[in-house]
């Protein structure tokens, strides 16, 4: 859940100092390099503050979290042990439930495939898992892996927390008034809806779903090209989830005790840690009650002379004057939050964006942008404005991510990331929006077009000759190039045309081979290579002979008429061999005259 309101030591401690020690053992003991629990510094490589741009500055708005560290067997060596023996550990808390297990490894997985510098370890997610929510609960989660009841964060208010008004309309937490952390992995609904992942593979991104979360998670955590090896990186991935140094210590301890063992518990019969960051005791799962008005002692009604039974005038005390009605208190107003940037935006304008047209795997050429303004048309600046890509495409901004959160400049502006194609061609939407208010935004329309070339030539010059009956002794390779540059990837087809003006194809002479072996003098389906090469199969001659042409087409236009001799075969002329009857005996040299 998130940041880390003033530092609790755990209950049932038997004092101050023998608490602090057992942390300072367990620091010492799993985490080198991390400092103690109380006033410890800076963690080398971590930042006191991770701009993410999305959900308030982290995945989940600053919300409590559970405190609680990995266990210990034995708090101290034995008073006779050597000095610096190591203290073990329990192994109660290292059983994690099965399915909960299972989808950190899966999420994982997914990553070492989809985003493989990112190098996740699981136990990175399992220990924000537990420190977040218990490993949902100790593993209460259907087969599917969604959670029997929902996890809840406290409303983000601003009383103690961060201030967050709804951007769901309810719909993750069942709030419409404040945002509220959800799910096993505790996604604020506005870092979720660009975040959001299906992890099982149901079509549905369900941030109370196990599998969900968690592939979530690993891509927010893996986003920045953060390489996870690296500390540095690792560091600020934590603190960009969660930004507090304690609960970057507190995760680091947790992912280390995972990766010195742990072992797979039934559904539902995992541990549930005990103590949490903003109060030491409830439980994250429910939400904060609400906070009693506070109201001022009635008044009592003023002592009036005279009254009051046997009254000092003499008229007895059953003829008393009733005193005025107290005033019935007023609840208190509570106090207006503070205007922000994001209040005072009406809408957004577009900022003359041209035509956003890309050949597949480019980058686009034009970058959106819009300025946020108020209802009047001033610019407003320090407002996050988030773009996301939406319709069946498979382009991304720069860093692969299909959501990108920017904040306005000094003039109201904001420019999207690069804009990337992918290979899927067709129109797909980018939306801008103002994170965390409903206003008119802004929609453009971006065009992914094929692969294309406008060049083809012969890579060689030999002529291509044959003799009618055989086989060409060269394959015929061109070269593709789009305005001077390789064409990769770029479809193409060959065809043994009837002539210049007749691009059908011909019914004698050069052909081709199928798979089985029989005559085709047209191929479709075939592509150049990385380096724009386009290699045709061998080409074999009927015995029909003369000049033919092969024709070869591109997308976008480019044409190359490649020109074939087969030449008539030289007729073979039989020599007679003389018999062996028809030829006289050699005369006998010994023969008598």
């Amino acid at each position: 859940m998130a940041a880390h309101f003033g530092r609790r030591l755990r209950k049932g401690a038997a004092s101050t100092a023998v608490a602090a020690a057992a942390v300072a053992a367990l620091s010492a003991s799993q985490a080198p390099g991390v400092a103690g629990e109380d006033n410890r510094p800076t963690t080398a490589g971590a930042t006191t503050s991770v701009p993410d741009g999305e959900g308030n500055g982290n995945a989940t708005g600053n919300s409590p979290y559970f405190t609680d560290l990995p266990p210990l067997k034995s708090p101290e060596p034995g008073p006779s042990a050597p000095v610096g023996t190591p203290v073990s550990r329990g192994d109660g808390e290292a059983g994690i439930p099965a399915t909960v297990l299972d989808a950190y490894k899966k999420a994982a997985a997914e990553l070492r495939t989809s985003k493989p510098g990112c190098n996740m370890p699981w136990q990175l997610l399992a220990a924000i898992g537990n420190v977040e929510s218990g490993h949902a609960r100790g593993g209460q989660v259907d087969a599917d892996g969604t959670t029997l009841r929902r996890i809840l964060g406290p409303q983000l208010d601003g009383r103690g927390f961060a201030n967050i008004p709804d951007t769901d309309g309810g719909a993750y937490d069942g709030n419409s008034t404040y945002d509220q952390a959800v799910g096993p992995m505790q996604f604020i609904p506005s870092t979720w809806a660009w975040a959001g992942r299906d992890g099982n593979g149901d079509g549905k991104k369900d941030p109370n779903n196990v599998y969900d979360a968690a592939l979530a998670a690993g891509h927010y955590l893996c986003r920045n090209d953060w390489d996870l090896s690296r500390e540095a990186d690792l560091h600020g991935a934590i603190l960009s989830y969660n930004n507090s140094q304690d609960y970057l210590n507190l995760v680091l301890n947790w992912m280390e005790y995972y990766r010195e063992g742990s072992h797979s518990v039934p559904d539902g019969t995992g541990g549930v840690p005990e103590h949490r960051s903003d109060d030491g005791s409830e439980d994250p799962a429910s939400p904060r009650p609400t906070d009693p008005p506070t109201t001022e002692p009635a008044p009592k009604p003023p002592h009036k002379p005279g009254g009051g039974h046997g009254g000092e005038d003499g008229n007895g005390g059953g003829n008393q004057t009733p005193g005025p009605k107290p005033p019935t208190p007023k609840p208190p107003v509570p106090p207006k939050p503070p205007e922000t940037p994001t209040d005072l935006v009406d809408h957004l304008t577009g900022t003359g964006t041209g035509k956003l047209t890309a050949m597949a795997g480019d980058a686009f050429a034009e970058r959106i942008g819009v300025r946020a303004e108020t209802k009047v048309g001033k610019s407003v600046a320090k407002v996050r404005i988030r773009f996301t890509l939406t319709g069946d495409t498979d382009a991304t901004f720069a860093g692969g991510e299909t959501v990108a959160t920017v904040a306005t400049d000094a003039k109201g502006l904001a420019q999207a990331p690069p804009l990337q194609a992918g290979e899927k061609t067709g129109d797909f939407k980018v939306t801008a929006a103002v994170v965390g208010r409903q206003v008119k935004g802004v929609d453009y329309t971006a065009t992914v077009t094929a692969r294309a070339a406008d060049t083809l030539a012969r890579t060689g010059d030999i002529p291509l000759v044959c003799t009618a009956g055989g086989e060409f002794a060269q394959q015929v390779q061109v070269k593709a190039t789009y305005q001077g540059a390789v064409a990769d990837k770029v479809a193409a087809t060959a065809t043994l045309v009837k002539s210049p003006l007749d691009a059908t194809a011909n019914d004698k002479g050069p052909y081709f081979k199928d798979a089985a072996g029989k005559p085709v003098r047209a191929l479709t389906g075939l592509q150049t290579d990385a380096k724009g090469l386009l290699t045709l199969p061998r080409l074999y001659a009927d015995d029909t002979a003369g000049t033919f042409l092969l024709r070869i087409t591109t997308t976008g236009g480019a044409t190359l008429t490649v020109e074939l001799k087969v030449e008539a075969a030289v007729p073979v002329i039989p020599v007679p061999v003389p018999s062996a009857t028809s030829q006289s005996p050699a005369p006998d040299p010994t023969a008598s005259s």
